[in-house]
């Protein structure tokens, strides 16, 4: 059995049929539904997400992403914007703010989600408080594609 995904993996599934998600935040005030764009699941490790998750931010994009309910954007850097209830502050979404792309959290989704965990990125920017012993692979910054 292979410890990463077949390399043509990716491909197929960017391909493949297409399904909606839904979800909603924690107080139920903001609701999003969209199609994934590609159900890669990956586990961020680096400083700003760990700040906006309290720990972890594992997400996977969404296209078609329709928004109801307060949401806020935050421009947490010169490249990318965070999403969040005004209401009762759930991290909802990520996007760089020259795409259109937007990434959901991974919590915040209604399930079955249908979503595996498949790597983790920016593992070099990690918090000391945990180790990461899942055999899943482990990129010092953004995954290759």
């Amino acid at each position: 059995m292979r410890a990463t995904p077949w390399p043509w993996a990716r491909f197929w599934r960017r391909f493949s049929v297409a399904h909606e998600v839904k979800g909603h935040c924690l107080c139920g005030a903001v609701q999003f539904s969209g199609t994934w764009v590609d159900d890669a699941l990956r586990a961020c490790h680096c400083g700003q997400c760990r700040r906006w998750s309290g720990h972890v931010w594992a997400a996977a994009g969404v296209r078609d992403l329709q928004v109801q309910g307060p949401v806020r954007w935050f421009a947490s850097s010169e490249a990318a914007e965070r999403g969040f209830c005004t209401e009762c502050g759930s991290a909802l979404f990520w996007k760089r703010r020259d795409g259109t792309e937007v990434d959901v959290a991974a919590g915040a989704l209604d399930q079955p989600t249908g979503l595996t965990l498949e790597a983790h990125i920016f593992v070099a920017d990690k918090g000391d408080y945990y180790p990461i012993g899942d055999g899943l692979p482990q990129w010092p910054q953004e995954a290759p594609e």
